[in-house]
Parts: C-alpha cells; structure tokens; sequence
C-alpha cells in the first residue's frame, strides 16, 4: 500500500446563508479554492488526477466534472461527486486518501461545497402528478425512522441532561474562540466573492441574554445553539510522498458507520471509538479536536461521551460560530486541523450527518 499524505488545505469563508457569498453559484465558490490550494502546495495542474467534491443540495449533473472545468485543473480530471450529507467532507478526503493508498491514483483534491443561498427548489412528484414542494429528502424509508434534526438534538439534550443554558454556554464559548482567532484565519482562507473578507463573518458577541431570546427550533434547541445554513467550499490536496519542507498530515484512522436513525448526532461517538481502536492511540494523545457542532447539544454528547471533554476543541470556534454548509462542513474540520497542528501532534475530526451516520478520523502531522 502506497503512502498518502494531505500536503494542504484552504477553504473559503463560511457565509451565512444569503450573507457575503450568496451570489455566487457552488462552481464559483469552489474552483478559486482549488486554484489557490494548488498554487501555494507545491504541486502541478497537470499533475492531478481526480477530484472528489462533496455536495449535499445540488440536483446531480456531477458538479465535480463542472468545478474541475471551472477551475485550472487537466481536462483529463474527470471529477467525482458523493453525497453522504453533512459527513460527506470527511468522507470524500478519506476516499481520496484510499485512492492514493491504492496506487490508483498519485495526486487527488478532495473536498466539498455546497451554497445554500442558491439551492435548486425541490419538488416531488406524487402518484397523480401532483408537485409538492419540499426542503429537505427523507434520510430513511420508514417514516417512523424519520425524524427532524432540531428533535433529535433536544433527545439528545434531554438524554444527557443538558439544559438550555448549558446548550447556549457551549455556543457563547464557540464564538468567543472565533472572534479571538480571526486574525489567524488568514492562511487558510482563500478570498473569494465581491467582499474583502478573510474572516468567518457570522461569529458575534452572543451572551445569555441574546440567546434567551431566541426562537425556539424544539425545546432547549434555538436559534442560537444551532449552526446556522451557510455556503462554503473547502479542499485537501493528497499526495504520495510529503513536500519537502512543507507540512502534512498523514491519515492514522477513519471510519464511517451508520447508527440509530433517531439520534443521528451519536453516531459519531462509535466513529470515534473505531478510530482510537484501530490507531492504538488514546485519548490522552490527541492535541487538538474538531468536532462539528451542527447543534451544542450533539457535540457537547460526543465530546463526553467520547472521553475527549478535556481535550483542547474547536480552539478557533466551530460551527455554530461559523456556520453549517452541509457538503464542506467534514472538510473545513480537517483544514482547520491542518492550519492549527504542528510535527508530531496528533488531532481528531468528527461529524454526524442525518439519517444516523457518523465519521471520524485522526491525522498525525509530519514536516
């Protein structure tokens, strides 16, 4: 099996939905992200074999084969699109990273995008040929399966006696992380779209007064202890060997699994325990994790559950500072791991996605 090695990461800005980046389509947000990742990594165009994009909204047509003609890539790249919704990031760089494991391929940018300012209107044709419009697919098929995503993460609060003050104190804490770290954003963030802005502008000085007043999505569950829709695009750039003098991260262990339907936000705590079984190491190990917070109550339940509460987390804030676009949200993880992890540490990524599946991976940085 041949060495892979992640030798960069960039992304955009996370813009809240209808915020800085609402003008511009998945493509538009996407090949300015690949261009410049391949640019300052010490890498050819040419020498790219695939791209692997994650989106979660798009209506199909492959908008891997559409980015990497819009971006500098070969001609020859023929671009692969999956969606496994919000974990869909995560799993496209480790798909990337088998790829190059397998000899099939020596260079792959894998990543995702998704713009939720510009999502197609779905509708669905029902057996009379009647159109009903609707925002989000079924993630099983039975409807007792079935279940909204602002329900599951209160079971999950109500589970582990998370109050909604704890919910709301978990996303203080994330934007008060991303307010202190913008200005160490800059080397990661590749400026896109018609603002100025290399910063994720969505973080705010939230306090308990401001989130006692928002509106309630189910329960404890609100406005301000959910991530909020966003667009983005984030990619890695895998090779075999590490470039000289350049950072990387090698892939210790991944895992996707699917878990219980209901609690969809869990399924990354049995990712988690694959992952530390497989590496060896333990929790006590890893230096930095990066956990999505789709929703506090989620992440609060995977960090504990886990054994990782006193592990240094989402030091820069995490989504719910940020924002949530579905199909990137598993790559930024990894980006930020790559921007914030120096030789010799290790860091852990993880990410739940609806219809219960759970992935989770930790990387060893290496110079």
């Amino acid at each position: 099996m041949q060495s892979a090695y992640i030798v960069g990461a960039k992304r955009s800005i996370v813009s809240p939905i209808n915020g800085p980046l609402s003008s511009l389509k998945i493509n538009d947000l996407a090949a300015p992200v690949i261009n410049n990742l391949i640019e300052t990594s010490g890498i050819k165009f040419d020498d790219v074999d695939e791209l692997i994009v994650s989106n979660a909204l798009g209506a199909g047509g492959n908008p891997a084969r559409s980015i990497a003609l819009e971006s500098k890539l070969p001609e020859r790249v023929a671009g692969l699109s999956i969606d496994r919704q919000c974990v869909g990031g995560l799993d496209a760089i480790l798909l990337g990273i088998k790829l190059v494991q397998a000899g099939s391929a020596n260079i792959v940018v894998a990543g995702g995008v998704e713009s939720f300012s510009n999502r197609p209107i779905r509708l669905a044709q029902e057996y009379d040929k009647i159109l009903v419009p609707y925002d989000a697919p079924a993630f099983t098929p039975n409807l007792y399966q079935e279940i909204q995503m602002a329900e599951a993460a209160f079971n999950i609060a109500e589970q582990f006696g998370f109050t909604q003050m704890d919910q709301d104190m978990f996303a203080i804490n994330s934007h008060v992380n991303a307010l202190k770290s913008k200005k160490y954003l800059i080397d990661e963030i590749v400026n896109i779209g018609p603002e100025n802005t290399l910063f994720d502008p969505y973080a705010r000085n939230l306090n308990l007064k401001l989130c006692e007043r928002a509106p309630k999505l189910f329960g404890s569950v609100t406005y301000a202890n959910t991530a909020i829709s966003a667009d983005a695009a984030s990619f890695v750039v895998i090779c075999r060997n590490i470039i000289k003098g350049r950072k990387a991260l090698k892939l210790i262990s991944g895992a996707t699994v699917g878990a219980n339907p209901k609690l969809p936000g869990l399924a990354p705590i049995t990712a988690i325990e694959e992952v530390f079984q497989a590496s060896g190491l333990r929790q006590k190990n890893i230096n930095q994790v990066e956990v999505m917070e789709a929703y506090a109550s989620q992440a609060m339940a995977c960090l504990s559950e886990s054994g990782l509460g006193n592990v240094k987390t989402n030091p820069k804030g995490g989504a719910l500072a940020r924002g949530h676009p579905i199909g990137a949200s598993g790559t930024i993880l990894v980006t930020r791991l790559f921007s914030d992890l120096s030789p010799g540490d290790w860091g852990l990524a993880a990410i739940a996605a609806a219809g219960g599946i759970g992935s989770a991976a930790i990387f060893g940085c290496y110079d």
